[in-house]
């Protein structure tokens, strides 16, 4: 009666990581020999799920270099304790105790501004360069503004980390360093993005072709800040505070889906995004690779998802693929349309919503994916990941999808015993 140690089957999911991900389209093709995989109609959702990780671990620029002063702090403690106290490196006075290292961190950070506001009037560098290509004809958004030029930049940057992942390491002084890390990287991004903002402002055109000619009087002078913002997590740097409709935010990541109508998931991916917006055509794009894996040939006709995947761009791209659209522009807690949400793809959309073949077809996400979530959460009881970083949540996700639908393939096989 001996079983595995938890700490033997975490250390196989470590190391079988990737293969523990592709067994999610192994097992999407067993559902496909079984004839379960019927895609004509599919629907996209995404949930919130928890990442091993707590919101209290959230921590800004200034706290992780204090995190990191305290950990040295305690090594040389350790250190004096086994070696003696008079070793000729001891900490400065000043420096001994919590308020002496508070004062001299903020007169620190406050001398580290003063001396890269006076590099940058003269001219000199002071922000690591990094290589951000922004193409505006590939924006999610028009780039009529800075704060979108950040945005796309950020998204680069998102997009990057997803491509070249790096674990997060298990130290907890490694992860300090990792987190900062981190915030340095975005701040030298944001820099680069606005250098790209500024050259596009000097020699670009609007949509009528009208050179822009820099700035109007009414444009506020901007300078991107010289010591990173904002918060990271330090147990999990992947993971981020995701808002959950009438629930309290959590720590976590936005699982995504794609399921049939007779609720096989055919696509499993994670995005450290909390909104849905910009990703149903990278899932219904997911879904048609994992077909194809999967050795399933037919074709989806109808893409079926809720308001939060609004995306015009995207969804005029499927509908030039052939596909069959239906997301609603309006959310169903708004009472009428939203502002300035008028003609064009908005009131065509309203338009086949309305129709009863319309309904008809849309009220089948509800009955589709959203139990697939509820089977999950609260049958099964998985509610949090367990494993940290973003490519190890995305093989555990693709783990609970695979066992979600071997669980189908098995009732599918034992239905004709018990009928």
């Amino acid at each position: 009666m001996q079983v595995p140690d938890h700490s033997t089957i975490a250390e196989f999911r470590r190391r079988h990581e990737t293969a523990i991900g592709e067994l999610f389209t192994s097992v999407l093709g067993l559902c496909g020999e079984a004839g379960l995989v019927r895609v004509g109609e599919i629907a996209v959702d995404g949930t919130r799920m928890r990442a091993s990780a707590s919101r209290d671990r959230n921590r800004g620029y200034e706290s992780i270099v204090t995190e990191i002063l305290q950990e040295a702090e305690r090594i040389d403690r350790e250190e004096d304790a086994r070696y003696g106290d008079a070793r000729g490196d001891e900490l400065p006075e000043q420096l001994r105790t919590r308020e002496g290292r508070r004062a001299a961190l903020k007169a620190a950070r406050e001398k580290l501004e003063r001396e890269r506001s006076a590099a940058v009037e003269a001219g000199e560098e002071v922000i690591a360069k990094v290589e951000v290509n922004l193409d505006p004809d590939r924006y999610e958004v028009r780039p009529e503004g800075r704060r979108a030029w950040l945005r796309e930049a950020r998204r680069v940057v998102e997009a990057q980390r997803v491509e070249s992942p790096w674990p997060v390491p298990r130290s907890r002084r490694a992860r300090l360093v990792e987190a900062k890390r981190r915030m340095d990287e975005e701040l030298a991004v944001e820099h680069a993005a606005n250098e790209w903002y500024e050259h596009y402002r000097a020699t670009g055109v609007d949509r009528l072709g009208r050179k822009l000619n820099g700035y109007n009087r009414n444009t506020k002078p901007y300078s991107p800040p010289l010591v990173p913002e904002g918060k990271i997590n330090v147990t999990d740097p992947d993971s981020r505070e995701m808002r959950t409709q009438g629930q309290p935010n959590i720590q976590g990541y936005n699982a995504q889906a794609v399921v049939t109508e007779q609720q096989i998931i055919i696509a499993a991916e994670v995005t450290t995004r909390s909104p849905d917006f910009g990703q149903l055509e990278p899932m219904v794009n997911a879904a048609l690779g994992e077909l194809e894996e999967a050795g399933v040939s037919e074709r989806p006709q109808t893409v079926l998802a809720d308001a939060g995947y609004w995306h015009t761009n995207q969804i005029e791209h499927l509908l030039a693929d052939g596909f069959r659209v239906l997301v609603p522009p309006d959310s169903m807690v708004r009472d009428g349309g939203r502002p300035g949400w008028e003609g064009g793809m908005y009131s065509f959309m309203r338009r086949v919503l309305s129709t009863d073949r319309g309904r008809e077809l849309y009220i089948k996400r509800r009955h589709s994916i959203e139990p697939v979530f509820g089977q999950i959460k609260h049958n099964r009881g998985i509610t949090r990941f367990r494993r940290r970083g973003r490519t190890a949540v995305r093989s555990e996700w693709r783990l609970i999808a695979a066992t979600h639908n071997l669980m189908k393939l098995h009732n599918h096989w034992i239905a004709p015993a018990t009928g």
